[in-house]
């Protein structure tokens, strides 16, 4: 109990609910994307990057981030859903955004057709994951912040 009252409890201050609000609406709808259009954004696009298991790994993708971008909107779980999130985000940018670095396909993954390769393509490909990966990693640090479940579940445990 008392490892699940310290990961609940956040000292963040409030403007990290704008952080929340932002990672986890840009997971659900990414999420609820690979549903939507699965041979663009879900399986097909896996297929396309060298994922293994495409048809599963799509779907299976596209679940926790729509469960993961609920729990973070919420606050709810926030440091665990945030976590599953950054190992997402770091998966994205090794199998799409390493092969634009480097020019070649690597590690299975393949690169796509670009007008040029380097670092400068990569860093304007990966503009979104940087930011998604830098903000749930922001928010496994400090937490939900006190307008969340999280807090609310963390003040009532203490008052017991």
């Amino acid at each position: 109990m008392k490892h699940l009252r310290k990961m609940l409890e956040s000292e963040a201050p409030a403007a990290t609910l704008l952080v929340r609000l932002s990672v986890g609406a840009v997971f659900l709808s990414e999420g609820l994307q690979k549903f939507m259009y699965p041979a663009e954004l879900g399986a097909g696009r896996f297929v396309k990057i060298g994922i293994p298991w495409p048809e599963v790994m799509g779907p299976f993708v596209g679940v926790v981030e729509i469960v993961c971008g609920a729990l973070v909107l919420a606050g709810l779980l926030t440091r665990f859903a945030a976590a599953l999130l950054v190992i997402d985000m770091v998966v994205a940018l090794v199998s799409t955004k390493l092969p634009i670095l480097l020019g070649r396909d690597i590690l299975g993954f393949h690169v796509r057709k670009l007008p040029q390769y380097g670092f400068w393509s990569m860093a304007h490909e990966a503009r979104t994951d940087w930011a998604m990966l830098l903000g749930a990693l922001f928010l496994v640090i400090v937490g939900a912040g006190r307008w969340s479940v999280d807090a609310r579940l963390a003040r009532r445990r203490s008052a017991l």
